[in-house]
């Protein structure tokens, strides 16, 4: 079962049928029993990383995400990627989870904000080679600041941004790969792909 993590700011109903899709059992849920059991979970998103933050915070789940980290694959998509870093910028500095090092600030860009549209990935890690210059789909106004290791690939907007991004068995993704075609599924898929023999804390 794939757990897509309802915390009242997520693009939910896409994330799920695109799982659904590709024969997926599936639970939107932030019950810790539930999640436990699930073998994957997915931290969507779409809004502030200041009341993310907060939400993350008032259903107890950062203690929960923390402990399933441990043991189970986490993707984050769009505002979900930028949870998994240490704090965000967005409105008053809040914290994030911390499952992977780094800060979320907004672009430094001449270009116009939001960035929406598609992009190519510039991909910086062999896992990924398949999709070097494949176009994904992109909404936010906020980047990930982090260590060049954790970056899998990479897309341009006046800026480098980090499009994926993975430490270990978290994996986190800028674009909505829900909203990107054939690209975004078998994004989804190469996570889903990922077990908990390949946990490991690099």
């Amino acid at each position: 079962m794939i757990a897509i993590i309802d915390y009242g700011m997520g693009n939910i109903s896409s994330v799920s049928n695109s799982l659904i899709d590709l024969g997926c059992d599936v639970c939107v849920t932030d019950n810790q029993t539930e999640l436990e059991r699930a073998s994957h979970i997915i931290l969507p998103g779409v809004g502030s990383f200041q009341a993310a933050a907060q939400e993350i915070n008032n259903r107890q789940l950062r203690e929960i995400l923390h402990e399933l980290a441990k043991s189970k694959p986490i993707l984050g998509i769009c505002l979900g990627m930028q949870l998994l870093f240490t704090k965000g910028y967005e409105g008053e500095q809040s914290l994030g989870l911390n499952l992977i090092p780094g800060t979320v600030e907004k672009m430094p860009t001449v270009d116009p904000l939001p960035h929406i549209g598609w992009n190519t990935l510039d991909v910086k890690d062999e896992e990924f080679g398949r999709f070097q210059d494949q176009y994904v789909y992109f909404v936010h106004s906020y980047i990930a600041k982090t260590d060049s290791k954790y970056v899998m690939a990479t897309t341009d907007y006046g800026t480098q941004i980090p499009a994926i991004v993975r430490k270990g068995n978290i994996y986190g993704m800028q674009f909505h790969p829900e909203k990107s075609g054939a690209v975004g599924r078998k994004l989804i898929e190469i996570f889903l792909q990922s077990n908990n023999k390949k946990i490991v804390n690099n």
